[in-house]
């Protein structure tokens, strides 16, 4: 295993190779001909490990940090509302194909008069702040309203359309947002320099250059995590509602995370995984497989409690029933065999954490899925750790 584990890590083992030993595993866990095919695209791993990236703040994060500022003097919503023009048109059916909110999010165009924007039930409890991850800074808006937190991911993530937003969502990564408060500055900044003649064109040069009018940043609730009761868990109240905030929070770092240090940023199980792990580990110092498995809904396994997390997760088009099936049995095995790599890894502390947590990057669900697993984690975690000393 220690072989097959470092030519893993080298990214050497032939492609063919894995791909049959993925669909013996398939196979075991009861996959038919179809099944394979479908799990084989869904559970591909695209992650690319470069040696080198770019570790600098994404540019928007030094213009959040304005509306920071000023919300320490206007308050957060306001603050927020002077500059997102999203937030000055009402969540209702049709609202992203209505004209005067397609030119004004679409094209920069003036708001019309007499506009009615979003309302808030709990302005006064939202917070922006600036987070520190692996990735580098991120923006996050926080509520305390769950009405509130809905409202604003269909507002700034959804096109001002209603569409539901599932109980066990508590925080949502936006990214590709088109702030056009960045492009009035650059455009205030650029006719000041140059006069205002040449703007249109150089506005179209500017718009494959997205860095400078889009923005990344998350939304974040305090509800309970993945809609997981304190008293399944034999927390308090208090506790968990603590704990909820730090693991969403670690697990949209993560995901910030791959996205920038790896390329993707998946809505699929491995991607659950290593953000949950993560998540976990930061806020409460171990890794329980059974508190994940209860925030997908596999608490009962081979039961199915569809109201947890995994139903987000079926795939674009959905996996079929019974490849979906097959996905429940994996993704189970795998939960369990990390909670033994990371006991074994970090006995005493979570220091080796962050290595295992690259370690799950390397690799597919129907690896950590197989008996092996756990040495596999084990000694790519002890490689990755050894080369970055």
């Amino acid at each position: 295993m220690a072989t097959l584990a470092m030519t893993l890590l080298m990214a050497t083992t032939p492609i063919a190779e894995r791909t049959w030993q993925r669909q013996k595993t398939l196979v075991d866990y009861g996959a038919t001909e179809s099944e394979v095919v479908e799990l084989l695209a869904y559970n591909q791993n695209i992650f690319v490990h470069h040696s080198a990236w770019n570790k600098s703040p994404e540019p928007h994060v030094t213009d959040w940090q304005g509306y920071i500022t000023d919300a320490a003097q206007v308050g957060a919503w306001e603050s927020l509302r002077r500059r997102l023009v999203q937030l000055r048109f009402k969540v209702e059916v049709g609202m992203s194909e209505d004209p005067a909110y397609y030119a004004s999010t679409r094209r920069g165009a003036t708001i019309p008069a007499g506009t009615t924007g979003l309302e808030l039930r709990s302005p006064q409890q939202l917070q922006l702040f600036i987070h520190q991850t692996w990735a580098g800074p991120i923006p996050v808006i926080f509520t305390a309203d769950r009405c509130d937190f809905q409202v604003l991911v269909q507002a700034l993530a959804r096109r001002n359309e209603p569409i539901p937003v599932p109980a066990a969502m508590g925080a949502c990564m936006v990214s590709g947002f088109n702030n056009w408060d960045r492009v009035r500055s650059y455009r205030t900044m650029w006719e000041a320099q140059r006069g205002n003649g040449l703007w249109p064109q150089d506005w179209q040069r500017l718009l494959p250059q997205k860095s400078l009018y889009q923005d990344r940043f998350i939304i974040l609730s305090d509800s309970p995590y993945s809609n997981v009761s304190a008293t399944d868990l034999g927390l308090t109240e208090d506790i968990w509602q603590q704990q909820s905030r730090q693991i969403r929070l670690e697990h949209e770092s993560i995901h910030y995370w791959t996205k920038r240090r790896l390329g993707s940023m998946q809505n699929n199980l491995l991607d659950e995984l290593i953000a949950d792990y993560w998540g976990l580990v930061a806020a409460t110092g171990e890794y329980q497989a059974d508190w994940f498995l209860r925030f997908l809904g596999l608490e009962s396994w081979p039961l199915y409690r569809a109201s947890g997390r995994l139903a987000n997760y079926c795939g674009n088009p959905p996996l079929s029933a019974k490849a979906f099936e097959v996905l429940r049995g994996l993704v189970v095995i795998a939960a369990r065999n990390l909670e033994q790599a990371h006991r074994l890894i970090c006995p005493f502390n979570t220091n080796d954490a962050c290595y295992l947590v690259e370690a799950l990057s390397y690799l597919t669900l129907e690896e950590l899925a197989t008996h092996e697993a756990v040495e596999l984690l084990t000694e790519l975690t002890m490689n990755l750790k050894n080369n970055f000393s």
